[in-house]
């Protein structure tokens, strides 16, 4: 087992989502989508996984709600400090 390849946290893919929903990846450069991930995922909590479908069948629908609204909380706080930062 290989465990960077076998565990991750669940809100990765969450927070990915959001970014494509947002079309946020069309809008940023890789760096900001990178700086963008990272301030995002560091504002939520870590949940990590082995496979995504266990977490997916375990999750209530009031449970999907919370993370989900997390999510697009943790990335508009993000978001606006990826705008607003001075390259160096």
């Amino acid at each position: 087992m290989r465990l960077d390849n076998d565990i991750h946290n669940f809100y990765e893919h969450l927070v990915l989502n959001a970014i494509r929903e947002q079309g946020l990846d069309s809008r940023l450069t890789l760096d900001q989508l990178a700086d963008l991930c990272c301030l995002t995922l560091n504002h939520l909590p870590a949940h990590y996984i082995r496979h995504d479908v266990d977490m997916i069948y375990f999750l209530t629908d009031e449970q999907r709600r919370e993370m989900t609204s997390k999510v697009q909380d943790a990335l508009a706080i993000a978001h606006e400090k990826v705008l607003h930062s001075n390259p160096s």
